[in-house]
This record gives structure tokens, sequence and C-alpha cells, in this order.
């Protein structure tokens, strides 16, 4: 029997948000409604067994009613497990979960405690989307922690819960619902965060987290649960530069985009249908001003300093660091712009919609019938093999590529290590363990040298700039001399990376 399931997006908003849609027809002349206070105790293990395992328990009180319920990750996103019943008081009912992964996950002999407690006002409508029922919950309230002290967080989100019908509708609302107020797609649940407050970690930037990939995954739901990981990364990260001017929030998010894009290019010809490569294509564009706002980031806070250590009474080092900070504050307000723009959150909502009811999924020739449900392992071990040649190819006499040639083995390289890091749990077990940790560091080390080598092709371009732009003649100096100086190391950085190359090429595949 296939475990109870969850299928429900989170939109997160502002409290006039909720006003304005309590107050229109899509939810006012919605055939069933209800209103109702929600307090809901979250509990673990004082060492945290539930949460390490992915796991979620609660006990929910409405008007004297208690309900517990026990959530898992399931895809990271917008599906999961969900084992949920009544029971007589505010406690856990540690049998009633006998059937359940927590079972298997706590030890009979630990005691669970009360971490946080979230109060909300939900407003509840039964919508008819389609041929879809959907229930429609506007949440209200705040998270208390006692760890936290006085420190609350405040809850503002819509959930869209599928009760009958397909996913598809559930998108449908959605754009509906985004065409009425500037709602973001939300991927932490009320949980996460209230985690996050006990531990004293609200607003923490993130880095890419392992991907819930299992033995018994189809290949269309491995390339699912990578692409919702991907979205995820990104929006804890865009959440953060929202508030405020964040380098290693931006860097996470940047990256998020990139493991995002290579997932499209490792999954290939199974998610390859028109709406997917407009979409695609639109990700790219839009987040150009990442690209900027990051090279900036990354020559003012390393390669510049260097320069001024070398360099301590270059008087025009001071004019080119006063410009390029300039240029760094325009590319942050664009990236603003951006980030605040109506285009970008429509973007989200229409890739999130895409991933899990676009055409890909639906297409019945036998071919895509066929890529869908191959077992992800099979999928995974065949195209980290063809990125492993394509490596091996384009890298040979590394050091004596062109600047464009290396960049195409830069990029090979990276595809290939997000491919590990996302395929590493479909081969568990010692030995694949120990290859696998060999095999990343390899590839680290190739494009720990690569990257070096793409910054001061990334250095060379601002540095032209500068000759375009206005700038003192002070400045002017300060840059070529700059742009010589980064130059210099460009031939220990080609040597290192072919070495770097050959170590990959004789480290064992973990897949086989």
């Amino acid at each position: 029997m296939s475990d109870p399931r969850e299928i429900e997006l989170k939109l997160e908003c502002e409290p006039s948000d909720l006003a304005v849609l309590q107050d229109h027809p899509l939810l006012r002349e919605a055939a069933v409604q209800g209103e109702a206070e929600l307090a809901s105790v979250y509990f673990d293990t004082p060492d945290r067994q539930l949460h390490a395992a992915g796991l979620g328990l609660r006990v929910r009180e409405s008007e004297g009613r208690f309900v517990q319920t026990l959530k898992a990750e399931g895809d990271g996103l917008f599906d999961r497990p969900e084992w949920e019943q009544p029971v007589e008081g505010a406690e856990p009912d540690r049998a009633a979960l006998a059937d359940t992964p927590f079972a298997r996950r706590v030890a009979d002999d630990a005691a669970l405690e009360p971490l946080f407690t979230t109060r909300v006002t939900r407003r509840t409508y039964l919508v008819e989307q389609g041929e879809s029922r959907i229930e429609v919950a506007l949440d209200l309230g705040r998270i208390e922690a006692p760890a936290a002290g006085d420190d609350i967080l405040s809850i503002c989100e819509i959930e869209l819960e599928l009760k009958e019908g397909t996913a598809s509708d559930v998108f449908a609302l959605a754009y509906a619902i985004a065409a009425l107020v500037p709602v973001r797609l939300g991927v932490r649940s009320k949980a996460e965060r209230g985690y996050a407050l006990a531990a004293g970690k609200i607003d923490r930037v993130r880095k890419s987290e392992p991907v819930p990939l299992h033995d018994d995954m189809s290949a269309a739901e491995a390339f699912r649960a990578v692409a919702h990981a991907c979205l995820r990364h990104m929006r804890i990260n865009e959440d953060i530069l929202l508030k405020s001017r964040d380098a290693d929030a931006l860097h996470q998010m940047r990256v998020a985009i990139r493991r995002l894009r290579s997932a499209f290019s490792l999954f290939g010809d199974l998610v390859d249908d028109p709406l997917g490569v407009r979409i695609r294509a639109e990700l790219k564009a839009a987040t150009e001003p990442l690209g900027r706002a990051r090279n900036l980031d990354v020559f003012l806070a390393t390669i510049l300093p260097a320069e001024r250590e070398r360099h301590p009474d270059e008087v025009g080092l001071l004019g080119l660091e006063r410009q390029l900070e300039d240029e760094r504050a325009k590319a942050y307000r664009d990236l603003a712009a951006l980030l605040r723009s109506d285009a970008w959150r429509m973007l989200l909502l229409d890739l999130i919609g895409w991933i899990n009811a676009g055409p890909w999924l639906r297409d019945d020739s036998p071919g895509r019938v066929s890529l869908r449900e191959e077992p992800a392992r099979v999928f995974a071990a065949r195209e980290l093999d063809r990125r492993r040649r394509q490596v091996k190819r384009r890298g040979r006499h590394l050091d004596d590529l062109d600047p464009e040639e290396r960049h195409r083995v830069r990029i090979a390289a990276k595809k290939l290590r997000y491919g590990a890091e996302f395929f590493a749990p479909l081969f568990p077990g010692k030995k694949a363990g120990k290859r696998h940790g060999a095999f990343g560091k390899a590839l680290s080390d190739l494009q720990d040298h690569l990257g070096a080598l793409n910054d001061i092709a990334t250095g060379h371009e601002l540095m032209r700039d500068l000759t375009v732009e206005p700038a003192g003649a002070t400045t002017l100096f300060a840059a070529g001399m700059t742009a010589a100086d980064i130059e210099a190391r460009s031939r220990k950085l080609l040597e290192a990376a072919a070495e770097a190359h050959e170590d990959l090429v004789d480290t064992k595949p973990f897949w086989r």
C-alpha cells in the first residue's frame, strides 16, 4: 500500500494581499467556506532525530479537538507523504505512529519534547478549478519558540491543497491568484521555519542540500526531485536578497540556478519540450544581473585586495575601487528590480508548474514514456558515463587550449560535478561512498583551477569596460596594471588545471 500523500502548493504574500483575495469573487463565491483558530505544537527528541530524518510531528488543537500529523520530505517541495489521525490530547500518541516512518527512525526510549508553536487564523475555501476541487487556505499568524525568547516569525501564506483532480489545476489556480496579488512561491514549511527560529538560524544563507533520491525512483521522479531541490535552494537565498545586499546569498542563488540549468541538460531528451525550452531561455536571460553583481563581488573581494597588497603606493587603485563599487551598487539595484518584478514571480510559477505538470509529463509517445519510466539509477549511470567521457575528451592538453575551449571544459566539468552530487544517493554503500568522495574532490580541484582562470578572464572584461567608460588617468593606469598582474597568474593555474584533469581521469567512477 502506498503512503497517504499531500499535494500542496505554498504561496507567500503580505497581509494586505489576503484581504484583497478574501474580497475577490474567486473566493467570495466559493461554495464551502470556513474559519478556524489553529494552535499547532511541534515535537522532536532532544537530539532532533525527527528533524534529521526529514520528518515533522505536530499536534494541532482547534475548538478543543486534537489532530496529530506526521509529514515527510517527499519530493522536496510539492508532493509529500502525510499521516494524520485524531488523538485524545495535546501530547503525541506514539501508538498511532506505529505504521509510519516515526517507528523506524525514533528510538523507543527517546523522549519527545515541544519545540515551537504556530498560532494561525485560517480561512478556508473549497474552489472548483477545471475538473478539480482545491482547498485554498489563507493563513495569518506567527511562530513562537521558547528558545528564541521574544523573537517570533510572522506567517502570511496561501496554501493550495489538491483534494480531488489533477495537479495542473492547482497551478492554474496559482496563476489566477498571482494575477490578483504579488505572491511568491513558498518553499519552506512552517515546521522548517520553526526549527530555524528555535535554533537561532533565521535568514541563514543556505548551500545546496542532498537531493532526496532513492533506488526505486523513475527518471522522471528523479528529475522532479532534483529540480525542486534547486528551486528551494534558490528561493531561500532569494528571500535574503530581497531584504538586504548579501554577497553570499547572491552567490548561492546563482549556484542554485546553475544547478537547475545543469539538471535540464543532464536529463536532456526526457524534459525537452517547447514550453520547457521557452521557460529555460527566459530563466537564463532574466538572471544575467546576478552574474554581473557576482563578478564585481569577486573582483572587489579577492583580486583588488591582492593588488593593493602588491602595490600599496599606487593611488590609482583607490579610484579603481570607487568606480567598481559604483558599478556594483548599480548591479545590485538591477538585481533588486528583477527580483521584485511581476515577470520574475510569474516565471517561477511557470517553472514549478512545468516541472510538475508540463508537456514532458503528458507526452504518451513510446520514446518519452520509456524515458520517464526508466529506473533513475540506470539513467544516472548512463548520463554520468557520458559526461565523464566528455570532460576527458575536451580536457586533453588542457594547458594548450585557448580560453574559449577551456570555458567549454569548465562547463562540462561543472555539469559532471552537479550530476555526481544529484545522483550520489542512488549509489549507496561504503565502497561507492568512498569513491564518490575521491571523485568529488578530483572534480572540485579541477573546477577550482578553471574557475580561477575564469575569474581572470572576467577581470580582463571589467578592466576593458573601464577603458570605454569615463575614468581618470590614474584609474586607467591602475586598471592596466591590474590586468597585467592577474594575467601573470594564468600559466601556473593552467599547469595546475591540467594536472587536476589527469587526476580526475585516473579516479574511479563511483557509479560502477
